[in-house]
């Protein structure tokens, strides 16, 4: 598994695994909600954070993280590559080569929550609304430590 930069001719890819992604952790989303992301992912969000991605050994991307000053803005997974560490790695390079020590998280995501607490993130407050101002409250996190990763 190899982690590299992503490439614009990536995009496409990168929204694929991010609609399978949130179609399978994220079921308390409305259609239309994921409906109106999907442009504002491809045309705006992936331009505004650093992105990298995981790569298998025949070039395949499994999954991809977006970091903007200091926070974790994305990290999605293909539904097939989950639990097999692609999560975990991502997350520790975006905190140990690109300085990423927060990251918010849907309150209703248990997998999410529980995948960031357990890699050393606590929750240190909470929106009722996500960034959209749509009823998904979020909660917000902090990584105080490093030592386990």
């Amino acid at each position: 598994m190899n982690i590299e930069m992503v490439e614009k001719a990536d995009h496409l890819s990168l929204l694929d695994i991010w609609e399978a992604s949130v179609r399978a952790t994220h079921d308390f989303l409305a259609e239309e909600d994921l409906q109106q992301l999907k442009p504002l992912i491809l045309e705006q969000y992936f331009d505004a954070v650093h992105l990298k991605c995981a790569k298998n050994d025949n070039g395949e991307i499994l999954g991809f993280c977006g970091v903007h000053d200091g926070n974790i803005e994305m990290l999605f997974i293909s539904p097939d590559a989950r639990g097999k560490g692609i999560g975990s790695m991502l997350a520790t390079h975006a905190i140990k080569e690109l300085g990423a020590t927060k990251v918010d998280v849907n309150e209703q995501n248990q997998q999410a929550l529980g995948f960031y607490q357990h890699i050393g993130f606590s929750v240190t407050g909470r929106s009722p609304v996500d960034g959209q101002g749509k009823p998904y409250p979020l909660l917000h996190m902090a990584l105080y430590s490093i030592e386990g990763l």
